[in-house]
């Protein structure tokens, strides 16, 4: 059995991209492989279960792809499209099917490293606004945020698959 890597940010990757995009790029790597290890062996009926009035972990797994694609959005100076702001609505409602859950999350993650490529020259002090009431901040700030704010539904996404197996078993 193979020795189990380190975690992203300590691989030595992307090393020629400035710190913090690659921070941010170090922290959606750990995500895609800690949802991957944690969620897909998990059957649907498990994945949309509460345990003990819990966000389920396939609500969590869609918000944290729907949130990533309106937060980039926003770091690139865009106001939220209607598709945007229906996937906002409907991160409740259930999966049809594991594929298609993973599938928008995985898709989310490499278009969500594309668009942070596409901000390396764009000066994280650059102001933006953030959210409907246009709430004062900068590319850096929102670039951070999209880190932490990943990471933060991860441990959710984790703590929630274990209640949930336990529960099983």
């Amino acid at each position: 059995m193979a020795a189990p890597q380190p975690e992203p940010w300590l691989r030595r990757t992307h090393s020629d991209i400035p710190v913090v995009h690659r921070a941010v790029l170090h922290a959606l790597e750990q995500a895609g492989e800690d949802i991957e290890a944690w969620c897909k062996p998990l059957p649907l009926e498990d994945l949309e279960s509460r345990p003990h009035g819990l966000p389920s972990v396939a609500f969590q797994v869609r918000h944290i792809a729907r949130s990533l694609d309106r937060l980039m959005t926003y770091a690139e100076g865009n106001a939220l499209s209607e598709d945007q702001l229906l996937a906002l609505r409907t991160e409740e409602e259930a999966s049809p099917n594991i594929a298609e859950l993973f599938a928008e999350l995985e898709e989310t993650l490499r278009r969500t490293i594309q668009r942070l490529a596409a901000l390396q020259p764009v000066d994280l002090n650059t102001p933006r606004g953030l959210g409907r009431a246009g709430i004062p901040t900068t590319v850096g700030s929102i670039l951070i945020h999209v880190a932490e704010h990943t990471q933060r539904h991860v441990g959710q996404v984790i703590t929630t698959a274990k209640v949930v197996a336990s529960l099983r078993s």
